[in-house]
């Protein structure tokens, strides 16, 4: 046969036929074979005999099975003899065509890596990923409302270029400033810890980082209500929150014990001798079930004292919101800002990151507040040219709370259809399914557009973009987004993030070498998303219930001097606002939203009921001064 790739000479009984067979591809080709048909190298390789065959029965040749089965000798001959003569064309064209498809996925490599390095929240690295697997992501975007989305797109862009104003990065009423930090102080009505210990008091806290916070300053003032030594609380492992930690994996141990030394003991375990005591079984142990939420001090003299003074021990197994915020001694509330707002401090691993995060959401020559020093320690003197930030001096934090659960458990509806129904009632059956027995038992359906009436309803992250167009503030702001779990990912962020495309997360700002030992761990996550939020320039938030907004505004409230605004959206006003998209102005819109935000940025004492650790101003935790 040859070489591979050199022609062969066609044998002589074939060269007659060859000769016709190549006046018969002329004659298909004036007939229009050349037009949109494939090439002649691939017309000649299938098995029929098209117009090859066509040519034969019209010689008659269709009643010959002779001269048939020569017409499909020739036929494979001259295939064959076309393919020697053109097989150094076809290797060419293979040739062509895998360097043209190489070149084609080197180029979408290389693109899809420069789109991953440059995207800042919209990937799974980021977090922005539902919790479970039932939820399968929307992929197109979600808007609720168009109207207002392009006003707001047409507002910033006309006040790009305009001098923003100052009172957006500033608390509005200068009376905050008057109040200043001061539960650490030793009060007339302090008598110190006492002399003698009734017993051990062991808590077991559940949930994520914040609701472990509560836990510890509750327990804390119940260490204190019942003279009583404290063993450093231990946090329960959540399926939920996947974190192993304990509280030296978080806060500084030995700081924390030497802060409330003069007010309670303090130990890091049980004496030797009562560690092997079943505590379940002597009857100390306590749960949720026999403390009512928000319990006061009675209620723990009552059920809590009789077992610390028979056995020596109690232990509250599931630990959290159990002890409530008023009718309680003063000096007790005091203790419970004491512990919050000076004894839990973050351990130097987590204060080190911290400070790396903010230097680079800032530039590394930003003022440094009050709030940095409490929060990053001597971390945050750390002034390395290299360090500094990519980015503004100023940034605005936001916590966005659209998470799946938090979603499905509302039962309001968020424009996505029949598709977002369908996801979200299959979450409720597979995690909520107490939820879903109460609502049929109800006698009335719950109206999704009712809920949203009465601010029941979770803000999209378009509407929170449409909250910071309405205050002003512009485009270009850099934006430090809180937490993961985006319900919708890509199709819910990207309505905000064509309003505000500065937006970073720790993801973006860290390396992975530097998030590695953060990575398995949602408390220490957690704990860097409180840094973060706490030292920004302005603090915004979308559910003012959840634990982290509510620990963080009041961290700022105390620490900030009056010069650390928190923007609280209420979300009944906000949905009365937003059902007029087709109509309102956008005028109108803004005003209405900076009437809505300056209303929850009052400074107000502590009312009744309230949270100490969020609204500090009170005279057991704060001093005002004239």
């Amino acid at each position: 046969m040859g070489k591979q790739g050199s022609p062969r000479s066609p044998r002589p009984e074939f060269q007659n036929e060859a000769k016709a067979l190549s006046l018969g591809m002329k004659d298909y080709q004036k007939r229009g074979g050349s037009g949109n048909d494939p090439p002649s190298w691939r017309r000649i390789t299938g098995n029929d005999c098209r117009w090859n065959s066509k040519s034969l029965l019209l010689h008659g040749l269709k009643s010959d099975s002779s001269k048939y089965s020569s017409c499909k000798g020739l036929y494979v001959g001259k295939k064959d003899l076309w393919l020697q003569k053109h097989i150094r064309t076809i290797a060419v064209m293979f040739g062509l065509m895998g360097f043209l498809f190489l070149l084609d996925s080197l180029m979408v490599s290389f693109f899809d890596s420069a789109n991953l390095q440059n995207t800042t929240t919209y990937d799974n690295s980021t977090g922005f990923q539902d919790r479970d697997s039932t939820i399968e992501r929307i992929q197109q975007p979600i808007q609720m409302y168009d109207r207002l989305l392009n006003l707001a797109s047409s507002a910033l862009a006309e006040k790009e270029f305009k001098q923003e104003s100052s009172n957006l990065w500033t608390e509005s009423y200068q009376q905050k400033s008057s109040w200043k930090p001061c539960a650490d102080r030793k009060g007339p009505s302090n008598q110190g810890k006492p002399e003698k210990s009734n017993g051990y008091i062991m808590v077991s806290a559940n949930g994520g980082l914040n609701q472990q916070r509560v836990a510890i300053c509750n327990a804390v003032a119940v260490a204190s209500l019942l003279n009583a030594t404290l063993v450093i609380p231990k946090f329960l492992y959540s399926n939920v929150w996947n974190d192993p930690s304990q509280f030296g994996d978080i806060y500084q141990e030995d700081y924390f014990i030497d802060i409330l030394k003069d007010d309670i003991n303090i130990v890091k375990d049980l004496p030797p001798h009562m560690k092997s005591l079943d505590i379940e079984a002597i009857g100390s142990q306590i749960t949720d079930a026999d403390l009512v939420k928000e319990a006061t001090a009675i209620d723990y003299t009552k059920i809590a004292l009789p077992l610390l003074l028979q056995n020596g021990v109690v232990h509250f197994l599931g630990y959290g919101n159990r002890l409530g915020f008023d009718l309680l001694p003063s000096d007790i509330q005091k203790l419970r800002c004491k512990c919050n707002f000076h004894a839990l401090k973050f351990v130097p691993k987590i204060q080190k990151v911290g400070s790396l995060l903010v230097k680079r959401i800032r530039k590394h020559n930003a003022a440094r507040s009050v709030l940095d020093t409490q929060l990053l320690g001597k971390f945050i003197q750390n002034k390395e040219d290299h360090e500094a930030a990519r980015g503004s001096s100023k940034y605005l934090a936001l916590h966005l709370r659209f998470e799946v659960d938090m979603v499905a458990y509302s039962l309001c509806e968020f424009g996505g259809g029949e598709n977002e129904r369908k996801e979200l009632q299959i979450y409720r059956e597979i995690h909520f399914p107490l939820l879903l027995e109460r609502l049929k038992k109800s006698s009335s359906p719950i109206l999704p557009m009712e809920l949203r009436k009465l601010g029941r309803c979770p803000l999209t992250p378009e509407e929170a973009g449409l909250v910071l167009a309405g205050l002003g503030f512009k485009s270009g702001t850099y934006i430090y987004l809180a937490g993961s779990q985006i319900y919708g990912a890509n199709s819910r962020m990207d309505p905000f993030t064509r309003l505000y495309p500065n937006l970073v997360t720790k993801e973006d700002l860290l390396t992975p070498t530097e998030l590695a030992p953060f990575r398995n761990f949602s408390s220490k996550l957690a704990a860097l998303d409180f840094i973060a939020c706490a030292t920004a320039d302005v603090f915004a938030m979308t559910d003012s219930g959840s634990q982290l907004s509510s620990l963080v505004s009041g961290y700022r409230t105390y620490y900030g001097g009056g010069h650390a605004p928190t923007l609280r959206p209420n979300k009944k006003r906000l949905a009365a606002i937003l059902s007029e998209n087709d109509t309102i102005g956008w005028d109108s819109f803004e005003d209405r939203i900076k009437k809505m935000i300056q209303e929850g940025q009052k400074a107000v004492i502590r009312k009744h009921g309230r949270s100490i650790y969020r609204q500090p101003r009170c005279p057991e935790c704060m001093c005002r001064h004239q």
